[in-house]
Parts: structure tokens; C-alpha cells; sequence
């Protein structure tokens, strides 16, 4: 099993950017995945994800902001990112599962400042 986040990067406050994360090595169509960050200094806090009946859910502090989507023919979950914030600052994984699931990849790091 492999999953691999990419995407990440510097951006300025209300800037965007998409995450993407690769999997392999199991049936990523019917598996429900999680996105999840940790900012320095904190604990890890599940941002989006898929349960495995398809619905998605969002924490309230990125209702309206970001968006997941997937695509199965590319094994690939998204994590589409708009207006940032710099306290969406933080290194973000994927891992399959809903929430509460601990990531086990390498995580991409995001960092929101002017």
C-alpha cells in the first residue's frame, strides 16, 4: 500500500492550491480516504475526506473553502484548496479511511504567508 501527496507549496493569503494524492496498492475505488494536517506545535486535525458510501465532509473551519474530489481511473484523491488562510498552514496527508484514521505518508507541507 502507497500513497503519495504532492502539490503542496508557498502561497499568499487567499491564494489556492490543489493537493493531490496517489494510491496504490489496494482498491482505491471503493475506500474511503481522509485528508488530514498538522500545523507545527499541534496534533493532527481531519480536514476532508470520502466515506466509503461515497458523501464527503468537510470541518467547519474549511466549509466553503475547500473541496475533495476523486478520481478513480487515476487512483487519485484531491484536495482542491481556495481563499488560504495562514493558519491552514501545515503539513497535509492522505491515508485511507475516514476520520481517524493516522496517516502513514510523507505529507506535503503547505505554508500560507505574505
Amino acid at each position: 500500500v502507497q500513497l503519495v501527496e504532492s502539490g503542496g507549496g508557498l502561497v499568499q493569503p487567499g491564494g489556492s492550491l490543489r493537493l493531490s494524492c496517489t494510491a496504490s496498492g489496494f482498491t482505491f475505488s471503493s475506500s474511503a480516504m481522509t485528508w488530514a494536517r498538522q500545523a507545527p506545535g499541534t496534533g493532527l486535525r481531519w480536514v476532508s475526506g470520502f466515506y466509503s458510501d461515497g458523501t464527503t465532509y468537510y470541518t467547519d473551519s474549511v466549509k466553503g473553502r475547500f473541496t475533495i474530489s476523486r478520481d478513480n481511473a487515476k487512483n487519485t484523491v484531491y484536495l482542491q484548496m481556495n481563499s488560504l488562510k495562514p493558519e491552514d498552514t501545515a503539513v497535509y496527508y492522505c491515508a485511507i479511511g475516514g476520520p481517524g484514521t493516522v496517516p502513514r505518508g510523507q505529507g506535503t507541507q503547505v505554508t500560507v504567508s505574505s
